[in-house]
């Protein structure tokens, strides 16, 4: 078995290679960055997992760079600081419109869409022994940890509770950080927006009981018609935690890039990632939505023309050309 995971390995490298022989490479940085989260959170596994896989295959020096989230990657892409990075949809559109809180008044027009990821789902984790199983059993005052500041998480949760009438105290930090804190009782809730499954709930299933709490159909519905999300169920399969889906709202997340880099290499890295979605559950479970015909997620951000491109001839996406950067 492991013999024929080698034989794998080197074809897929092989193909990797040939496939750059026939593109000129002139343009090429040398080295790339991807833009992803704090450690313990599904943006880091993920970002750092489709860094690598590209970097091998495309032979070049690149990988994941621990960020504050999808405020701060949109900057970074937008500057060029990062040539790639990760961004939920509504702090994609907030950096477009200038509120981006990173850089006020900033419209960050550089970063643009290069694949779909998957859905963030946004759920709330707290320990069996606090008796927490719904969100209105939240004590008045809560402590709860919302992730990095200006990640996705910290963008909207705050304003989802103060919609759904919990009031406490924001604290903020890694997901792994407040995994622990939650574990030594410093914190009372989590409030994780995060692919799932998220690193640091599986973590603490396995050091300790906890109560992954899902919204009632009511807040659900509160929370669509008050933010630019979805409805989401979470599998129960996700966490060893759940015996029925949890129900929750989501929003999409994509893979974007500074939309002044070399078209055949955005191209060539989106080819790397789309066509092999095996791979790249491999590396994260919620890479099951990292799937071609996911490309119409995006209704916010221009397109890499490269991004484009593959998308076109490998999905027949229907991109209107108003929506591809250039043009």
């Amino acid at each position: 078995m492991k013999f024929t995971a080698i034989l794998a390995s080197t074809t897929i490298l092989a193909a990797g290679a040939a496939f750059a022989q026939d593109v000129d490479r002139s343009d090429w940085p040398s080295s790339f960055t991807v833009g992803t989260a704090s450690q313990g959170g599904t943006y880091f596994a993920y970002g750092s997992g489709w860094a690598n896989l590209v970097a091998e295959e495309l032979g070049i020096t690149g990988g994941g760079e621990v960020t504050g989230g999808p405020m701060q990657n949109m900057a970074l892409v937008h500057t060029g600081e990062a040539a790639f990075g990760m961004t939920t949809m509504g702090p994609a559109a907030e950096s477009l419109a200038g509120t981006n809180p990173i850089a006020p008044g900033l419209e960050m027009t550089q970063a643009c869409a290069m694949f779909p990821m998957y859905q963030t789902p946004f759920s709330v984790t707290a320990l069996a022994s606090s008796g927490i199983t719904s969100v209105s059993e939240i004590p008045d005052g809560a402590k709860i940890g919302f992730g990095p500041a200006g990640s996705t998480s910290d963008t909207y949760f705050p304003r989802m509770m103060d919609t759904l009438g919990v009031n406490y105290e924001r604290r903020n930090g890694g997901w792994s950080d407040l995994g622990g804190q939650l574990q030594d009782g410093l914190l009372d809730v989590i409030a994780f927006a995060a692919g799932v499954p998220v690193p640091a709930v599986s973590q603490l299933e396995v050091q300790t009981d906890v109560n992954i709490i899902e919204f009632t159909e009511a807040e659900q519905q509160k929370l669509l018609a008050e933010f630019p999300v979805s409805d989401f169920s979470i599998k129960a399969s996700t966490y060893t935690t759940l015996e029925n889906d949890a129900r929750s709202v989501s929003m999409w997340n994509f893979a974007i890039a500074n939309c002044d880099l070399p078209a055949s290499f955005v191209n060539a890295a989106v080819d790397v990632v789309m066509s092999d979605n095996e791979r790249m559950t491999g590396i994260h479970k919620a890479a099951a939505s990292t799937l071609p015909e996911n490309w119409d997620k995006n209704k916010v951000l221009k397109w890499h023309p490269g991004a484009a491109a593959w998308f076109k001839e490998n999905a027949g996406a229907d991109i209107p050309d108003d929506m591809i950067y250039g043009n």
